[in-house]
């Protein structure tokens, strides 16, 4: 179970990272024609505080581990993460984007999952 939680935070952390950069490092206009609709609603800076969150918590999922230094952080990261996305699945279903509410809800899961793992049984 502890090759598969390694497994699933790092697919989450580099699935944030990426959704993280994109959103501090790509103008709002682009974000929205890119299929980011929500972020026609939004103020910049919530877009930019989105991104560095979910950087953030990529970071925070993976390098307490690797480096043994608070590791504690790391389920504390993933449950952040779960809910930023239970955040992002309730506006994407104000929205009438369900399929991206889902994706949201996925994302959400597996953090969870991460976080249960390595709060129990698993932990550092």
């Amino acid at each position: 179970m502890n090759i598969t939680l390694w497994i699933v935070a790092s697919l989450l952390a580099l699935a944030f990272l990426a959704a993280g950069g994109v959103k501090i490092f790509q103008p709002q206009k682009k974000l929205a024609a890119s299929g980011m609709g929500w972020t026609e609603d939004s103020k910049p800076a919530a877009i930019k505080a989105i991104g560095v969150t979910e950087i953030l918590g990529a970071a925070g999922m993976i390098l307490p581990a690797v480096t043994g230094i608070a590791s504690y952080l790391v389920p504390l990261a993933a449950t952040g993460l779960a809910i930023v996305m239970v955040g992002a699945a309730i506006t994407h279903l104000k929205r009438g984007e369900k399929s991206m509410a889902l994706v949201s809800v996925v994302l959400a899961v597996l953090a969870l999952v991460v976080a249960v793992g390595r709060f129990g049984a698993w932990a550092f």
